[in-house]
């Protein structure tokens, strides 16, 4: 299952940024979707996950209250709006989706996006 992230780019602190995921609608019913990214010479983490009925969001400590993850049945994407934006959340972001309950572990998940570059500059 190919995942097709996009969005990304370059953006001063304080600015907001949307990215998308778009997974094959064949698979995105029932598919519990999750950000994380990898910052610069740093391991992936965590960033936020939503349950495949959409009813529950999680996010790490990090971006509670600036980011927001939704999901858009119809289009068979995700979303993550992010916005007061700050230099530590560059990153390269990934989607990623997993059948069943969400998880905040990424070693859960089954399908991955191909990464798309948040650079935040201050």
């Amino acid at each position: 299952v190919q995942l097709q992230a996009s969005g990304g780019g370059s953006v001063e602190a304080g600015g907001s940024l949307r990215l998308s995921c778009k997974a094959p609608a064949r698979t995105f019913a029932r598919t519990s979707m999750g950000w994380f990214r990898q910052p610069p010479g740093k391991e992936r983490e965590f960033v936020a996950t939503i349950t495949w009925a959409g009813e529950m969001a999680r996010y790490a400590d990090s971006v509670k209250g600036r980011f927001t993850i939704s999901r858009d049945e119809p289009k068979h994407t995700v979303y993550l709006q992010m916005n007061s934006l700050r230099p530590e959340d560059t990153a390269v972001y990934y989607c990623a989706g997993k059948g069943g309950s969400s998880s905040l572990r990424g070693d859960d998940y089954d399908y991955w996006g191909q990464g798309t570059l948040v650079t935040v500059s201050s």
